[in-house]
């Protein structure tokens, strides 16, 4: 099949049906062969009509493999009083790309990707972030941080009307793994439609002197420490006809990105990764992690876990947090992970670890 397909009548819980119709049939095999064959009918059958290929990257402008390592420090300068400022140029355009093999949404994007910049700083540091809207609707950048009234991207000059620009400026605080979005009105159009992205503050070693040795080795600094594995993962979803239920689940805009292609992970570094929830239109998404248990730090802002060894953790929107975890006394192989809504798992939140 060729083209763009049009979803409007598409009924997921019809389809699911089928789903489960067709995988009732499958023959009797393992649960990883099992999963692989029930994850293809949900992620490449819609309607019953066949759905082959691979989405082009290269088109959408974005790819889900880089955006997962992919965090900007922006330009760094040193202020007259010797503070450090951190800056950014962020711009919001009109964006339609594939959420799936010929199935294309009508978005909006920061940056040409959704989500947007992973933008990282430290505890401390003065922020500006220069927003053009070149969209054809007003958007602004609101931050799930700490900052004055007028950067608060809800009203006034922080609203961008479309052609206009304005400049956020706010300190770096509290430390942890927040979110930034659109807060134009209707609201659930500006977040459902990709304007949101994550925005991680580093905590500054020299104010945690009473950090443990292993509290310490999240004070990172630079995200090219070699130590850690670290990866953004943004759980969204898409309404592709507009009637306020998604039809596809993913982490960073691409269903079944990381089952197909799975995410590589040396056994011996240990992994932490920036978890957020972003979905529109239901009210908890979820991660379950297979053969592994994990560390959860809920919205980064504590040096000590809040959650100790669990392998499920759920969030409403706009929640966010930390997962630590290690492969070291595993054996090499592929391992599952996914949200433990089975509806969200096979429309496309299903994913892959290859530990090597």
């Amino acid at each position: 099949m060729t083209g763009t397909r049009s979803l409007t009548g598409f009924d997921r819980r019809k389809f699911l049906g089928r789903v489960a119709a067709a995988t009732a049939l499958l023959p009797a095999v393992g649960d990883a062969a099992l999963a692989q064959q029930a994850s293809g009918h949900a992620g490449h059958d819609q309607g019953g009509n066949r759905v082959v290929g691979e989405v082009d990257h290269a088109t959408n402008g974005f790819d889900p493999h880089k955006i997962l390592w992919d965090f900007d420090v922006g330009t760094v300068s040193t202020q007259s009083d010797g503070r450090q400022l951190r800056e950014w140029t962020i711009t919001a355009i009109d964006h339609e790309f594939e959420v799936a093999p010929g199935i294309k949404f009508a978005g909006w994007s920061y940056n040409g990707r959704v989500p947007g910049p992973t933008l990282r700083c430290t505890e401390g540091e003065r922020l500006r972030i220069r927003f053009i809207n070149s969209s054809s609707h007003p958007h602004s950048m609101h931050f799930h941080s700490i900052h004055p009234a007028r950067m608060d991207g809800v009203s006034g000059p922080s609203l961008v009307a479309p052609g206009g620009e304005f400049t956020y400026e706010l300190d770096a605080k509290p430390f942890g793994c927040h979110l930034y979005h659109c807060h134009a009105i209707p609201l659930k159009r500006h977040i459902h439609k990709g304007l949101y992205g994550v925005f991680i503050v580093d905590p500054d070693p020299t104010r945690h002197p009473e950090a443990s040795l292993q509290a310490e080795s999240r004070l990172m600094g630079s995200p090219e420490n070699a130590k850690w594995q670290e990866m953004v993962m943004v759980m969204n979803a898409f309404d592709t006809n507009f009637d306020d239920e998604n039809e596809f689940y993913c982490v960073n805009s691409i269903p079944f990105a990381y089952f197909d292609k799975p995410i590589r992970i040396e056994k011996e570094r240990p992994v932490r990764i920036y978890l957020v929830n972003i979905t529109e239109f239901d009210p908890i998404n979820s991660v379950h992690v297979h053969a592994n248990f994990f560390d959860f730090y809920d919205h980064g802002t504590t040096l000590t876990p809040t959650h100790r060894t669990i392998d499920t953790v759920m969030m409403c929107q706009a929640q966010r947090g930390i997962i630590e975890m290690s492969f070291a006394d595993h054996e090499p192989g592929i391992y599952m992970f996914h949200a433990h809504q089975s509806e969200f798992a096979e429309l496309g939140w299903m994913s892959h670890f290859e530990v090597v």
